[in-house]
């Protein structure tokens, strides 16, 4: 099989690849973009260690073709920071302790921003039920929670 070539914008910018049609979209932003934030924890969309947004969407990118990216907007944790500010959930993860050996927090970020972009005021029930395709096994979610109750305040203005 040929390589189909992709323009996408990931993260803002434009980007171009070759993807064999058979390639995942986690595999293209790792190997063809070098974005390896998202992470390969299952490669069957159960732990949400890939979690992109395409087009505004939480997405597992490991049950995403590359070739599906063409006229996109694909949306990773490398764009989540703000030149050297990172955004409030990324600091109220560190505050808290939210996170230990980080392989699932790229993954917890992404879809906690997609919950805030939809909801900023979830309450602590509906942040439990957005996250809980994202699978970790070095924290109790307790404080991963809390830091995006958090980050939902300070995004809304509120004082901590």
């Amino acid at each position: 099989m040929s390589n189909i070539h992709v323009t996408t914008t990931i993260n803002g910018d434009k980007v171009e690849f070759l993807a064999d049609p058979r390639e995942t979209l986690l595999d293209c932003l790792r190997d063809k973009v070098g974005l390896t934030g998202s992470k390969e924890g299952c490669g069957t969309g159960d732990c949400g260690a890939c979690s992109v947004t395409v087009d505004g969407t939480l997405v597992c990118s490991c049950l995403v073709l590359g070739v599906e990216a063409e006229g996109k907007d694909i949306r990773t944790i490398e764009g989540m920071a703000e030149g050297g500010t990172l955004h409030p959930l990324q600091r109220k993860f560190i505050e808290h302790a939210a996170l230990q050996c980080g392989f699932c927090t790229p993954g917890l970020l992404v879809a906690s921003k997609a919950l805030l972009d939809k909801n900023p005021s979830p309450t602590e029930e509906e942040v439990r039920y957005w996250i809980a395709g994202n699978l970790c096994r070095c924290t109790g979610y307790d404080k991963i929670v809390r830091a995006i109750m958090d980050a939902a305040a300070e995004l809304r203005g509120e004082a901590a």
